[in-house]
């Protein structure tokens, strides 16, 4: 049995107030090494996690299991929901695992002196089966899991902004190596064109 309490030590670290959202991060870290036959916390990286939203949620499925981003086994999928699919990288098994469509519910017939549903949820999310709180199937993995973690130690420089890019993640665009801004896929713009469209303009105009 996983000393859950312990593992609710761990989040008050890292917030001021522990929600549901927490608990069931940790509840599901807890559901997919049962299912994947792994220890937890894990001392190496054979465990990966896609969460599906980011905040509390996934600082207790961090606590749970010891993926985080900081150690490259947690990938942000950000659908917006409090689910989150776990992968053996030594076996290429996957289980998702998500809410059970019934958990509220069921947790506020388990605390009816609660005062609040959230309190209710907050209780008995950490004491109810997993058959009543979740749900989780085997999954196959639609992206590439080696793609993600590439390899350690690779880096390029950008030929147009000279930034250095890690992880594979550089683009070829007219023969020339740049990061993924430059190509044109950025999240921000400092006002300036990006070099996929001066080259789609070069090629109009020739």
């Amino acid at each position: 049995m996983h000393d859950i309490s312990a593992l609710i030590a761990q989040l008050e670290a890292l917030h001021n107030h522990v929600c549901p959202r927490q608990i069931l991060g940790i509840r599901m870290g807890i559901l997919a090494a049962e299912m994947l036959d792994l220890d937890l916390p894990q001392k190496n990286k054979r465990l990966y996690a896609f969460v599906e939203t980011d905040g509390c949620f996934a600082d207790g499925v961090m606590v749970a299991t010891g993926c985080s981003l900081g150690h490259r086994t947690m990938h942000l999928m950000d659908y917006g929901k409090v689910a989150a699919t776990f992968v053996d990288t030594k076996t290429g098994r996957a289980v998702r695992i998500a809410p059970n469509a019934l958990s509220r519910e069921r947790a506020a017939a388990l605390m009816p002196d609660a005062k609040s549903r959230w309190h209710a949820q907050l209780e008995a999310y950490q004491t109810m089966p997993c058959e009543d709180l979740l749900q989780a199937r085997e999954v196959a993995l639609t992206v590439s899991l080696e793609a993600l973690i590439s390899r350690p130690g690779v880096r390029v420089t950008c030929s147009h902004c000279g930034e250095e890019i890690l992880n594979e993640r550089e683009m070829i665009v007219a023969g020339e190596v740049v990061c993924q801004s430059c190509a044109g896929n950025s999240y921000w713009s400092d006002g300036t064109s990006a070099l996929i469209a001066h080259a789609e303009e070069a090629g109009t105009a020739s």
